[in-house]
């Protein structure tokens, strides 16, 4: 993966920090109330304790783990191995789907971009093609583009699989967002109109073994943009969450079968903040390689993300600005390609001054 820039490390807010605990995990929810089977009977008592659950996760952590949660373990199973094929393949083959300013779709490594930020390599796909993006962050430009997927044709299976897999867990993070309305006071379909042309991708996740983890990551501390992230994780572990309450780094323990699901940006700005978006990174291994496949639930391009009405009043008062999804996303996708004038978009450049 190339060698390793000390100097960057210089910076205390990126070098790794290994005070980790893991005295206290993530919440782990069962979603079997809510999951429908053709001999399930529903429990409204029951369906009450996991939206309960969920609130309070999203309230405390902005991250919780789910098992019983519908995606059948022969899709993950067979999307981890067919990531594990595609990553085996030469770095030759991999680079002929590179993803460019252009074209965000693909593959990427960060060899190649000399980015010592990560310690990985991946390939990114939509769930819905083609995915409608503006063509720029300008907000005088109004064109509006199609981003379509890049397959590998020596790997034909890839795709197939990844869009059986994609369909699946799409279907789980709609209905946790259905939960998350419900967890609000909302009706469970308050957000199900801003993903009618949504802007999903999942990202399949590679992280070689590095000979020095304590001098880099694999994914440095960030938070995420959109509404929701569905992340499945294998048995080696690495990602991290930022606990609330006192800042600590948590190492989130792989639970087999279970997703990782964290609360976005999007999530934080539509709550009024009675949920947040909070920090997490992933950690690189000496040894053993590492595979995750997260699925980020993305608005459709032309939402208009700002609080919601029903959960803002005068003595609660809108904690936000609004603001374009389109927009801010084509903002952070830019800024994986060249080094913008101002900082990275972020939230808080919305956030309304008290």
């Amino acid at each position: 993966m190339g060698e390793v820039d000390l100097a960057f490390f210089q910076d205390p807010d990126h070098r790794p920090k290994l005070s980790i605990t893991e005295a206290e995990g993530i919440p782990l929810i069962n979603l079997s109330p809510i999951i429908s089977t053709p001999n399930s009977i529903s429990d409204p008592i029951a369906i009450e304790g996991v939206v309960r659950e969920i609130g309070n996760a999203c309230r405390d952590w902005g991250f919780f783990q789910v098992i019983n949660h519908g995606v059948s373990l022969d899709k993950l199973l067979k999307i981890e191995a067919v990531a594990r094929k595609f990553f085996a393949l030469p770095l030759e083959e991999k680079r002929k789907i590179m993803r460019d300013e252009k074209n965000i779709l693909g593959y990427y490594d960060s060899e190649r971009t000399k980015n010592v930020r990560d310690w990985k390599e991946l390939f990114d796909f939509t769930v819905k093609e083609p995915t409608f993006v503006p063509s720029s962050p300008d907000p005088e430009d109004r064109e509006v583009i199609e981003w379509y997927n890049q397959w590998p044709a020596y790997l034909p299976e890839l795709r197939v699989v990844c869009e059986e897999y994609g369909r699946e867990v799409e279907q789980l993070a709609l209905k946790l967002m259905g939960l998350i309305a419900l967890s609000l006071g909302l009706p469970e379909d308050r957000f199900t109109s801003y993903f009618k042309e949504q802007t999903s991708f999942i990202r399949l996740n590679h992280y070689p073994p590095c000979p020095s983890p304590e001098l880099t990551l694999g994914v440095g501390r960030h938070k995420d943009g959109g509404a929701l992230t569905v992340l499945a994780q294998d048995d080696v572990g690495g990602l991290e969450v930022k606990r609330k309450k006192d800042g600590e780094w948590i190492w989130v323990k792989p639970t087999p079968n279970a997703y990782v699901i964290n609360v976005g940006d999007s999530i934080q700005v539509w709550s009024n903040e009675r949920y947040h978006s909070v920090e997490h990174r992933a950690m690189v291994n000496s040894e053993k390689e590492r595979f995750s496949m997260p699925f980020f639930l993305n608005p459709a391009h032309y939402t208009i993300i700002k609080p919601l009405e029903e959960l803002t009043n005068e003595e609660n008062p809108a904690k936000y600005k609004p603001y374009s999804w389109g927009k801010f996303f084509a903002h952070r996708q830019l800024s994986n390609y060249k080094k913008l004038n101002v900082e990275n978009i972020q939230i808080h450049h919305f956030r309304v001054s008290e």
